[in-house]
């Protein structure tokens, strides 16, 4: 027992009243029922939500899906926590240790933990408390605001605020259907967390996802309408007003101290509940602080990591202990509209003598910077934008020795886990933070590991905690096991055990078709944007005949395949009608050039024969279809991961050199394999000759025409890292060419990973080519009658997938920028001419007025 606190009636147990029921009162209550064996003890929560904790990090998930229970916090033991709900503190008596609450319940206590959070700032602008305005902080504000964007009439939202709170609105009114500005008076956005340069490429990156934004800029006023009293706009800074009846603010928050400041104790000048090292009130040692609202060295921490570290240390105080506050880790580790952020140590160089080492690359849309000492010997912070697989490697090395040149550790290969020796995470030191929110070290998961038997990720979770919280360290987990010589899992992601490759021979042995059903039987939880593409993928390989937006498979898919169409960077999509092998006649091609007109549609010829109709707004997709599939075409599935073109040159019909109709044979290959589902997307070519005029040879399948037959190569192209393709077979006559092909595509598709190309599929495929041709071929797994019978079923329950919308009005609904304004064209969307052809028009960033430079 802890003698600090005499007990003040009976012999019973102590009395701790937690006043908030947030992450870090809930996880000062987990630690201290963890640890209090004896039940000297008892505590009771007092929370202002009515419902009790959840994770408010993951507030966004609710866009993706997610609902009050996913998101829902473990709950406490009920006979040694009494938590009640919707029932906040109003009176905190520190004379008589008693709280008084707003049904008029009177407390006393022993000990009392203030962990009331923050609240959202709103800025006192005329016109910011109308209707029409919000704050994201709580489920509640979460379900005002899709009630707002669902009855929006002006269709567009406006997020006053350019940090993490604001991108993570700007993203939710995204999904939401409104076309969303971002205003943020700091010159980029995430000023906090990034530097001019990383900020401004994050900005770039936000624009092309279709969100404008608005930086060095500040909300004047929202602009009400005069009749009901309701936002009609804002007012910005540089005289632009923005029409929008959707306002969300999130340019901050305040210390929830209004009880603390009316109990007398000792607040901040900013705000928050002074306290010392162990998080106890300056003014009264029966009080204590933890989270947002606690003041510590004269600032106040919004992030989950610090909080749950004063969690911590009050536990350990409250059960006699000694623990002091360790300090803040402000690293942040995120992604933001999908572009990966992250910020670590002195991210911003204020270090005396600080270098910095920059690594920017626009081509590859990343940007990265290291802060060292200056000897250039020890790391002292850095930013990652765009590619952050570095961050659980770098993070744990800030106030360490660099284990390598600091040039070489922003390179790509180190941040894949290559990279120079003795930059990965063997490296690090024992006592490297490797996961901040639980503050785990490397040298406890290297305990976990060899001592105490963890032997893949999900037993560090649980015997360490490490990785439970943002998540972001989860990769170091797995680096440290291989480290340590463990062989890991390659289950897809944290809902499935199995691989990719087994979840298919699950579903063809059971004969699954939903996804539901699966995780049901072979996985947990609700799945996620890793599994459910893989798995919808998966599904529509073996049946093509069920369209990919039936029933739940429509819920499964990402944004491109959700709308049969390629998202462009100003948030119109793309149409690739089918033109099997690059063959059209002119009366098609007119029709073509009159889609486009008529629509005012960019058009581009491909690198794949194909036509590219750019520009298309969401709500125009149907008609254009309509247009396209009523003149004989039909989807060129260039938005999903199949069979997308088969090039080819002329062939013998035409040129002097051919040798074999290679036209033929595309069309004829293209319309068998089209709408073929795959872990990635394939291309094909056919070259006529030697000469290779169709570039088969840097394909995923390709053939080239002998005298005798045809030769086949498989696994070039690559991506990012181009490959030739290799030789399979040579002089193949025509059905044993097309039979090899069927084997080849549904072999990948059974085995390979997700996202894996066939060219990484064939390099890491033990015995590599000549495995392959054993097995096509040869047929030494017995398994080709398989192979045969599953590229059948595909080539004869082929269906349109534009046609298959068009013919049903549930489908055709999903296709509307507005579902409150069905039709109604998107005002963010603008378009100038170049080269006698639209071409999109991002809004401008505003050069703020010479009053706030």
């Amino acid at each position: 027992m802890n003698d600090t606190y005499p007990r003040t009636s009976g012999s019973g147990p102590r009395r701790l009243v937690v006043v908030g029921h947030g992450m870090a009162g809930h996880r000062l209550v987990e630690a201290l029922t963890a640890r209090d064996t004896d039940g000297g003890w008892h505590v009771t929560v007092l929370g202002e939500e009515p419902r009790p904790a959840y994770d408010r990090v993951a507030l966004s998930s609710c866009f993706d899906g997610a609902d009050e229970e996913a998101l829902r916090l473990p709950a406490h033991d009920a006979a040694r926590v009494d938590v009640r709900t919707g029932d906040p503190v109003t009176v905190l008596d520190t004379a008589r240790r008693a709280v008084v609450t707003a049904s008029g319940s009177r407390l006393g206590y022993d000990a009392l933990v203030l962990a009331t959070g923050s609240r959202p700032f709103v800025p006192p602008l005329p016109g910011s408390d109308a209707p029409g305005c919000y704050v994201y902080r709580t489920l509640e504000d979460i379900d005002a605001i899709r009630a707002a964007a669902e009855g929006s009439a002006t269709g567009c939202g406006v997020v006053v605020g350019g940090g993490l709170l604001g991108l993570e609105a700007a993203n939710a009114l995204r999904l939401l259907g409104l076309a969303t500005q971002v205003v943020e008076t700091a010159p980029h956005l995430m000023a906090v967390q990034l530097d001019e340069g990383g900020g401004a490429l994050l900005g770039r990156m936000v624009e092309e996802l279709g969100v404008a934004v608005r930086t060095g800029t500040a909300t004047e006023r929202v602009v009400t309408d005069p009749a009901t009293g309701a936002v009609c706009g804002v007012e910005l800074s540089d005289g632009t007003r923005v029409e929008t009846d959707v306002v969300v603010f999130a340019a901050g928050v305040r210390p929830r101290d209004e009880l603390a400041r009316r109990a007398g104790l000792a607040v901040g000048e900013r705000g928050g509940v002074v306290v010392d090292e162990a998080c106890r009130s300056v003014t009264d040692p029966h009080v204590w602080a933890v989270g947002e609202v606690a003041c510590v060295d004269g600032r106040t921490l919004g992030l989950v990591a610090p909080g749950y570290a004063m969690a911590e240390t009050v536990a350990d105080r409250l059960l006699g202990g000694g623990a002091t506050f360790p300090g803040a880790d402000t690293a942040t580790r995120l992604k933001l509209l999908g572009v990966g952020v992250a910020s670590f140590g002195d991210a911003h160089a204020t270090t005396p003598g600080a270098l910095e080492v920059v690594l920017n690359d626009p081509v590859a849309a990343t940007y990265g910077k290291l802060v060292v000492s200056d000897d250039a010997r020890t790391l002292l912070g850095g930013i990652l934008v765009g590619d952050t697989s570095a961050y659980p490697l770098l993070r744990p090395l800030v106030g360490s020795a660099l284990p390598a040149d600091p040039a070489t550790l922003l390179a790509p290969e180190s941040a894949a886990g290559g990279g120079p020796a003795g930059a990965g995470i063997a490296a690090l030191p024992d006592d490297a933070q490797i996961c901040s929110c639980h503050a785990v070290t490397k040298g406890a998961l290297t305990e976990a590991v060899t001592g105490q038997g963890c032997a893949d990720v999900a037993a560090l979770k649980t015997r360490t905690k490490a990785g439970t919280g943002c998540g972001s360290c989860v990769p170091a987990l797995g680096r440290l096991l291989e480290a340590a010589g463990v062989e890991q899992s390659k289950a897809l992601c944290e809902h499935f055990d199995h691989s990719r490759a087994e979840l298919y021979e699950i579903v063809a042995a059971r004969g699954i078709t939903t996804f539901s059903r699966l995780i049901a039987e072979h996985g947990r939880g609700r799945g996620c944007d890793v599994c459910k593409p893989a798995v919808a993928a998966i599904l529509a390989s073996r049946d093509s005949g069920t369209h990919i937006l039936d029933g739940e498979r429509g819920g499964l898919q990402d944004t491109n395949d959700r709308h049969l169409a390629n998202m462009q960077r100003n948030g119109t999509y793309s149409v690739v009608p089918r033109i099997p092998g690059g063959e059209i006649t002119p009366d098609r091609l007119i029709v073509l050039g009159e889609v486009a007109r008529d629509f005012g549609l960019y058009t581009k010829i491909t690198g794949g024969q194909r036509i590219d109709l750019l520009g298309a707004r969401l709500e125009q997709l149907p008609a254009v279809w309509k247009r396209l599939t009523d003149a004989g075409f039909e989807s060129g599935h260039a938005y999903g991961k199949a069979v997308r073109t088969v090039k080819s040159c002329v062939g013998s019909t035409w040129c002097r050199y051919g040798v074999q109709d290679s036209v033929g044979l595309a069309v004829e290959l293209e319309l068998r394999y089209r709408g073929l589902r795959a872990p990635h997307k394939l291309k094909a070519g056919v070259s006529g000759c030697a000469r290779e005029c169709a570039e088969a040879r840097s394909k995923d399948f390709g053939i080239i025409a002998t005298e005798a037959g045809w030769n086949l190569y498989v696994g070039g192209n690559g991506g990012f890292t181009p490959r030739h393709a290799q030789l399979l077979a040579s002089d193949l006559d025509h059905d044993t060419l097309v039979r090899t092909i069927d084997r080849f595509l549904m072999f990948y598709i059974r085995t390979a990973d997700r996202l894996q190309r066939t060219a990484a599929w064939l390099e890491d495929l033990e015995g590599g080519l000549d495995h392959l041709r054993a097995v096509v071929l040869d047929d030494r797994l017995g398994i080709c009658a398989e192979l045969d019978a599953a590229m059948e079923r595909h080539v004869a329950d082929y269906r349109d997938e534009w046609r298959g919308v068009l013919e049903d009005p549930e489908k055709l609904a999903r296709f509307t920028s507005f579902v409150n304004a069905p039709g109604t064209p998107d005002p963010a969307i603008s378009f100038a001419v170049e080269r006698e052809q639209p071409v999109p028009v991002l809004l401008p960033v505003p050069t703020p007025p010479a009053k706030e430079r």
